[in-house]
This record gives C-alpha cells, structure tokens and sequence, in this order.
C-alpha cells in the first residue's frame, strides 16, 4: 500500500509541476530574466507551494507521527553553515543556467528530450560527486582530529 500512496503522491507533484509550467525551461528562464521578457507566474507557483507547505507543515507535525514512516524526518540544524550556502547557491546557479531545477527536470524526463536527460544525468553525477566529496572531508577531519 506505501508503494501505490508514494507514487499517488509523486503523480500529482510531476501533473502540478507540469500544470504551473515548472517543467518548461523557457518559461523558468524568463522569470529569471527580469530585465528582459520577465514572467512573474512563477512567483506565483512558488508562494502557492510556500502556502500549502505552511499550512501542511502546521496540520501534519500535530500528529503524533507520520502515516508511512517511523518518524518524522526533520532537520536538526538551523544554522546557516558554509555548506548550506554553497549548496543553496550551486542550485540557484544551475537553475538558472538551465532553466530546470530537479523537481521540475523529473517529470519532465517524459518528454524524452535530450537536455532534460543531459540535465538529470548531471544532477545524478553532481550528486555522486558531493557525496564522495563529504566522505573524503569526513576522513580527513577524523584522521586530524
């Protein structure tokens, strides 16, 4: 059943990021390109999401744990690190330069275009890389420690 539930959820996020225009690069580049052909939409899309992650957040963190899981799954730091910030701006760097960000390249693999598969295959080889990256710091701070 977690299964079937999972993928409900996946379905309607991909149909809600095709539906806003999230999965168009053109259409994400353009609200990048204030001085230009600027289209405000996405900021649209964006505050709907802020809102209904608000709310949710607020109804689902009142119960006493998650329907699919053992527990929640929350972040325990709030400090805004070296690696919080480069990660923050190495994502709104690619997004920019692409015009996809990882939620909206998904869904849109479908297409089968070729800089959507480019794009993913990126993101994948990006992800790989930062994980050995945090793996060879880990090492290294252990052995100077």
């Amino acid at each position: 059943m977690r299964i079937v539930i999972c993928y409900l959820i996946g379905l309607i996020f991909g149909v809600g990021i095709s539906i806003s225009g999230m999965a168009n690069p053109a259409k994400v580049l353009n609200f990048f390109d204030v001085a230009g052909s600027w289209d405000p939409s996405l900021a649209f899309v964006m505050g709907g999401a802020l809102l209904v992650t608000f709310i949710g957040y607020r109804v689902v963190l009142k119960r006493p744990g998650p329907l699919l899981d053992n527990r929640f799954h929350l972040p325990a730091s709030r400090d805004f690190d070296l690696p919080l910030i480069a990660g923050s701006a190495t994502f709104g760097i690619g997004w920019g330069i692409a015009g996809f960000c990882p939620g909206g390249a998904l869904p849109a693999l479908g297409t089968g275009q070729t800089e959507v598969v480019i794009f993913v295959a990126a993101l994948i080889g990006g992800i790989v890389i930062a994980k050995l990256m945090q793996v060879a710091l880990s090492r290294r701070s252990d052995v100077t420690a």
